[in-house]
């Protein structure tokens, strides 16, 4: 037996979206919008927007649209901090542990930007949809860790 997973329209688009900008060269929201209309998906320039800030995508310094092209470290953070202020719900610790909740969709793109940040206190993060787990360098590291993640967020 053969089991199909089948895909929303919103994540399907996204990942033809993530593939558009790795695979050429995109300046424009209205291209991209363009290239998905040339493969079936109707979309506004408003939905692209919207798409693009939740798979990480931002225009370099050559005007390309890039995924996780942030730059220098304190960009990173800076970064960091408009997708905790945008996107985070909550931040709750345990241990080494801190979990972020975000709307669906949104966590890949804060798990993102934990890792882009490279914050010391960080071993790793796990995205899902509307949850991330962020991993500690310390047993204890948690409260801190969640300290320091509102407080980026708060500096957005």
């Amino acid at each position: 037996m053969r089991i199909v997973y089948r895909m929303s329209t919103t994540a399907a688009r996204r990942r033809v979206i993530r593939n558009l900008i790795l695979d050429q060269a995109v300046t424009s929201q209205a291209e991209l919008v363009d290239l998905l209309e040339a493969r079936g998906m109707s979309v506004t320039q408003a939905t692209v927007s919207r798409d693009l800030a939740v798979i990480g995508a931002s225009k370099a310094h050559d005007d390309r649209y890039r995924i996780g092209d942030r730059g220098n470290p304190d960009e990173a953070v800076a970064y960091l901090g408009r997708t905790i202020d945008e996107f985070v719900e909550s931040i709750q610790h345990s241990g080494n542990i801190v979990v972020l909740k975000t709307p669906p969709g949104a966590a890949m793109v804060v798990a993102s930007a934990v890792d882009g940040a490279s914050l010391p206190e960080v071993l790793g993060s796990v995205g899902g949809d509307d949850t991330i787990i962020v991993i500690t360098a310390t047993p204890d590291g948690g409260p801190g860790l969640a300290a320091k993640l509102e407080q980026i967020g708060a500096r957005a």
